[in-house]
């Protein structure tokens, strides 16, 4: 077990990626803290583990700073340290840019980009302490290319890369990693709430391993980065989109 003794924050644990990374380091043996706003399904999340490792879970409004600030420090006090970092959490509204209402541009950047600086900004001095400790941002290849009626969406994960990149040359220095995780269109609950079948068969079409992702397929890239393989890696963008996306 890889992540014996490790404890690791997993934002947005009550569904989709951030479930199932959730679920993949705990079976690692971290003791994995799920803060989400979503609380009865962080908490169901929890509930399903059996095995090794632990999930606990916690309520979360990422676009709320004192709400950020007493889940990070109920979690150093009940743990004494953080050696680990998932930003998962994050939402979407596909619409096109001219009709967005400024409210949902306020959201998309409170929650998407703004809670997880705050976030990584609290835990931080722990893992400077150890000099020691992994981040992991989940952006979206939205942020990397771009995407039609996502373009707010995708300029907050465009900020996560961007912050991902200059965060790692900051904490260098401190043996910590910071890197980022991009997935492409994912089979998840958002995803399912935002995409019609024409556009699901579309993008199925489009994507050379044609299917779209699993969870667990984000989340064994969040393993690899948060374990031991990876102590050399760091400020790298890595995309899970079956091909639909590659680095020039």
């Amino acid at each position: 077990m890889e992540l014996k003794d490790k404890v690791i924050i997993v934002t947005g644990g009550a569904s989709g990626i951030g479930k199932a990374t959730a679920q993949v380091l705990a079976a690692q043996g971290a003791t994995v803290c799920i803060g989400d706003i979503d609380l009865e399904g962080a908490q169901r999340t929890a509930g399903e583990h059996s095995g090794a490792g632990s999930l606990h879970a916690s309520g979360l409004d990422l676009a709320k700073a004192e709400s950020v600030k007493a889940f990070a420090e109920a979690i150093l006090s009940a743990h004494g340290r953080v050696d680990g970092l998932v930003n998962a959490a994050g939402f979407d509204k596909v619409q096109p840019f001219i009709k967005n209402d400024p409210e949902l541009w306020e959201r998309l950047m409170a929650v998407n980009l703004l809670g997880a600086i705050r976030l990584t900004h609290l835990v931080l001095p722990s893992m400077m302490k150890a000099n020691a400790g992994k981040i992991v941002n989940i952006s979206s290849d939205a942020g990397r290319v771009g995407s039609m009626g996502e373009t707010v969406y995708a300029a907050t994960k465009g900020g996560l890369i961007a912050f991902t990149k200059s965060l790692a040359r900051e904490m260098a220095r401190n043996q910590i990693n910071v890197n980022c995780v991009c997935p492409g269109p994912t089979d998840t609950p958002l995803f399912n709430t935002q995409a019609s079948e024409g556009l699901r068969d579309a993008l199925i079409a489009a994507i050379p391993f044609r299917r779209l992702g699993d969870p667990q397929d984000v989340a064994q890239a969040v393993r690899f980065m948060m374990g031991p393989n990876s102590n050399y890696i760091t400020g790298q963008v890595l995309s899970v989109s079956g091909g639909l996306t590659m680095a020039g």
